[in-house]
């Protein structure tokens, strides 16, 4: 940055920095998080188009960062990272298929207004900076972060909770359960059904020892209900564990029963640490029926069913659902699992392993 017309040309463009600035204080002091995600867009945007018309490179964002601090010292947000993270944000955004998405935010290009999905629009400037930066820094692609920041206003996400959602791949598992839902429930409720169920669902709260069987795992999941309930998703309410009813004199016992508030039906949660067969698939069907008419009241929706198992195949699971008149899907589950106490003692410890091979090197 020694050159005299280098310096005048930054010299110049900081001040339409800092010009921009002080146009977004006036609107708002930076405190509407709409307008300072807006700012945020339009300040990557001058970065970005900056960068790319010039051999500066990005080193020069560290010269920017401390005037624009020193310019603005009451003012947070002009780190070197954030200012980054604000190029990003743009980048993520204007590519090829975010531009038909997210250009919106810049109101001064009128042109674009119809091109671009309004729904992006709606949400990216209704969430937080800090949920926006986990969201556009881990998303692969648009269609994938705006579904997280749909998820984020539904349920109303802290930042933790969302970083678990991406770290667990929410995205990739929504609505991916094989289900009967289109053939056995009306529209539209056939369609947030399957998008309210998940495959496959992520228990990793849990760390079973081999051997367990399905009551292990219910009895784990009740004693991390907040987090189970967390991994269904919203408006599922628990109802009971092992839930009592009898049919023909005869007694039967439901792994789990829930209530679903926005689908307003019962949810009968099987489990099987199995893999699927179709077997399953009639008990369930029975137990469906049974709620149905002993539990549900009139004005209810017709009970689903899920029966989460640890292992299915595709084709044998879609046969066994395709003669079933009631609405069940069928996902896999994953836990952590840990080693039985007396079988620890037998492995060796890290440091015996670095010592094994220190030998080993040493003998050559």
């Amino acid at each position: 940055m020694t050159n005299i017309k280098l310096n005048k040309e930054y010299t110049n463009w900081l001040n339409e920095v800092k010009s921009k600035i002080r146009t977004a204080q006036i609107k708002s002091a930076l405190a509407a998080n709409r307008e300072l995600i807006l700012f945020y867009w339009e300040l990557g945007k001058m970065i970005s188009v900056k960068l790319n018309e010039s051999n500066w490179g990005d080193k020069v964002l560290f010269n920017l960062s401390k005037d624009l601090k020193s310019e603005f010292p009451e003012s947070k947000g002009f780190s070197e990272r954030n200012l980054k993270y604000a190029k990003f944000f743009y980048e993520f955004y204007n590519s090829t298929i975010g531009q038909q998405s997210v250009a919106q935010l810049q109101k001064a290009d009128k042109q674009q207004l119809d091109k671009t999905d309004k729904l992006s629009q709606q949400l990216v400037d209704q969430i937080p900076w800090g949920h926006n930066i986990q969201i556009f820094t881990k998303a692969k692609s648009v269609e994938e972060a705006q579904f997280y920041i749909q998820q984020t206003i539904e349920n109303g996400w802290s930042r933790d909770v969302l970083a678990l959602q991406l770290k667990s791949g929410l995205y990739q598992r929504h609505g991916k359960s094989i289900t009967n839902f289109k053939q056995t429930l009306p529209a539209p409720q056939s369609d947030l059904a399957q998008q309210t169920i998940k495959d496959p669902y992520s228990f990793d709260f849990l760390t079973m020892t081999k051997p367990y069987n399905e009551k292990d795992v219910e009895q784990q999941l009740i004693e991390h209900m907040s987090k189970f309930l967390l991994e269904l998703g919203k408006g599922f309410a628990f109802v009971g564990r092992q839930y009592h009813i009898e049919v023909d004199e005869s007694d039967y016992y439901i792994d789990l029963l829930f209530y679903h508030t926005k689908l307003k039906c019962y949810v009968v949660i099987e489990l099987k640490n199995t893999r699927f067969i179709p077997e399953y698939a009639g008990k369930l069907n029975f137990y469906l029926s049974a709620v149905d008419s002993l539990i549900k009241a009139e004005d209810d929706k017709p009970t689903i069913g899920i029966l989460l198992c640890r292992d299915r195949k595709k084709i044998e699971t879609e046969f066994a659902l395709r003669g079933i008149s009631k609405p069940m899907g069928v996902s896999e589950f994953t836990l952590t699992e840990s080693l039985p106490d007396n079988l620890k003692g037998d492995l060796p410890t890290v440091e015996e392993l670095e010592s094994e091979l220190e030998k080993r090197e040493l003998n050559k």
